[in-house]
C-alpha cells in the first residue's frame, strides 16, 4: 500500500468532515462544511484542496467540492491571536 499524498489527506480529512454534515439538508450541511476548513484548516490547506479536489480522481465528496467552489473562502473566524501566538495581547482578550 503506498502512503497518501498531502492532496490525498486533504481529500480524506474534507470527506470526514462530510461525512459528519451528510445527515443536515444539502444547503446546511455545505454552510457547515464551508465554516469548518475557513475556522480550522490553514490557508495553504484551503488553497491545496482547492486546486486538487476538483479534479475527477480526487475522490472529492461531492457536498465538500460544493463547499469549496461555491464561495470565497475567506479568512478564518478564529480570533488573530489563535492563530498568531505574537498577537497575544493584542487586544484580543475578553478580560476586563
Amino acid at each position: 500500500m503506498s502512503a497518501l499524498s498531502t492532496d490525498q489527506k486533504l481529500v480524506r480529512m474534507a470527506n470526514q468532515i462530510a461525512g459528519f454534515f451528510r445527515s443536515y439538508p444539502d444547503d446546511e450541511a455545505v454552510a457547515g462544511i464551508h465554516k469548518h476548513i475557513i475556522a480550522f484548516w490553514t490557508p495553504k490547506m484551503r488553497h491545496a484542496l482547492q486546486a486538487f479536489g476538483p479534479k475527477p480522481e480526487s475522490g472529492l465528496d461531492p457536498l465538500a467540492l460544493q463547499a469549496i467552489l461555491g464561495g470565497a473562502m475567506g479568512e478564518s473566524p478564529v480570533r488573530a491571536a489563535t492563530n498568531d501566538p505574537h498577537l497575544i495581547g493584542a487586544g484580543a482578550s475578553d478580560a476586563g
